[in-house]
Order: structure tokens, then C-alpha cells, then sequence
């Protein structure tokens, strides 16, 4: 299979940037739930968007939200969008067809989506005002369009220079966070919100997890085509 990602300086900066995405984003995240002191926040229990809430303390659909640093988790999610969409474009090669296009297309709109997150918070006054519709967009637009990116990178790796069980794994995570997708959504239109935030992971991690991968598996590729050439001169 032809290779779909570009080579050269800016397509490994791209590989980097999409392995550190994600990275930003869980570190935004530790460091704001650390922060999150009353009540204690808990990962299974509490919303993830929850985390970025800059306003006064507030009961937000239906949980206690109070987090001291919003701002950090805010901006978490948006380096994370925009490290997305750049990798993205840097590292594949739109001149090769579809397959790279596709990734591209689908990194852009995770990207826009998780982005959209950070800027439009899941707050009560904007619920009231009418913005909670893009946050919404933004949220469920990352979830289905990250997880079909996983899938689309895992069938595509060979031409990405992804190993098996790397590529294997893409799939996996890909098809897992795809059919955690509705479990979550019945979970909150039926308003039974057992462990929100515990659903709420499985349908975004697999997507982080696999932009990791793919990230991890992009760098190696570069330093091993980079080796015989080094061994040459």
C-alpha cells in the first residue's frame, strides 16, 4: 500500500504535534480535577466539561459544579483541537487521495468539535441563552468524528507505516468508544446519568488514546527513515 503521509521536517512536526495533543488535554484535566475541592470531583461521577466551568458555583445538569480552574481545562481542550487540526494537515499527504483526505477532514472536525468545548461552556447561562447547542455540537461532533478517525487510521495504517497490533489497536478503540457512544447518549436523555463521567471517558478516551498511537506510530516512522539515510553519508 502507497504511503499517505508526507515526509520531511514539517510532516514530523505534525506527528509530534498529534502525539502531544492529547497529552495537553489529560494534563489540562489532572491538573484542573486536582484542583477541584467542594465537593470532592470524581471522574466516574462527574460530567467532563464540568471541569471547565469558569463561572460562580452552580448546579449544571443536575451535578454541583465549582471548578476553581476552568481556564486551564478550557484552554486544554482547544491547544488540543488546534495541535489536532495542524498535525493533521502537516503530516498527510491530500495529494495521495482519499484515504488522507478523509483523516484530514475527520482530524478537523474532532478538532473544531473538542475546541468548541473549551470555548462554549456547558454553563446554566448558556443553556439560557442558547449557546449549550454548539457546545453540544462540539461534544458529540468529536466523539463520532474521533472515533471513526481512530477506525479510518487503524484500516489505512499500512500506508500510514503503522504496525499490526498497532493497527489492530486503532480498530479496537475506534469500534469501543463507537458503541460507547450510545450507551452514553441513553445514559443522559433517559436522565438516569448512572456514572456519567464514567461513560462520558469511554466514548473520548479510545479517540485520545488512538491519537497517541497514530502520533507514536508517525515519529518512530520518521526516525527509522531518517537511520539509513544517517548510515549512508
Amino acid at each position: 500500500m502507497s504511503s499517505i503521509v508526507r515526509p520531511g521536517v514539517a510532516a514530523r512536526g505534525g506527528a509530534v504535534l498529534l502525539f502531544v495533543g492529547p497529552l495537553v488535554a489529560w494534563g489540562a484535566e489532572l491538573i484542573t480535577a486536582a484542583a477541584w475541592q467542594n465537593p470532592h470531583y470524581s471522574p466516574f461521577y462527574n460530567w467532563v466539561s464540568h471541569l471547565g466551568l469558569t463561572g460562580p458555583r452552580q448546579v449544571a445538569f443536575g451535578q454541583v459544579a465549582d471548578s476553581p480552574l476552568g481556564a486551564v481545562m478550557d484552554t486544554g481542550w482547544v491547544l488540543y483541537g488546534v495541535l489536532l487540526i495542524v498535525g493533521a494537515l502537516l503530516a498527510f499527504d491530500l495529494r495521495q487521495g482519499l484515504r488522507p483526505i478523509t483523516i484530514v477532514v475527520l482530524a478537523i472536525l474532532s478538532g473544531v468539535g473538542v475546541s468548541l468545548v473549551g470555548i462554549v461552556q456547558g454553563s446554566n447561562a448558556n443553556v439560557a441563552n442558547g449557546l449549550i447547542a454548539l457546545h453540544s455540537l462540539g461534544a458529540q461532533g468529536v466523539m463520532l468524528a474521533g472515533n471513526i478517525m481512530v477506525i479510518v487510521v487503524g484500516v489505512n495504517g499500512a500506508g500510514i507505516g503503522l504496525g499490526r497490533s498497532r493497527r489492530i489497536a486503532s480498530i479496537v478503540l475506534g469500534l469501543f468508544g463507537l458503541v460507547a457512544f450510545p450507551v452514553f447518549m441513553v445514559d443522559v436523555f433517559t436522565g438516569w446519568m448512572w456514572n456519567i463521567g464514567l461513560l462520558e471517558r469511554a466514548v473520548i478516551y479510545p479517540i485520545m488514546i488512538g491519537q497517541v498511537l497514530l502520533g507514536r506510530g508517525l515519529i518512530a516512522r520518521h526516525i527509522s527513515h531518517r537511520q539509513p539515510a544517517a548510515a549512508g553519508r
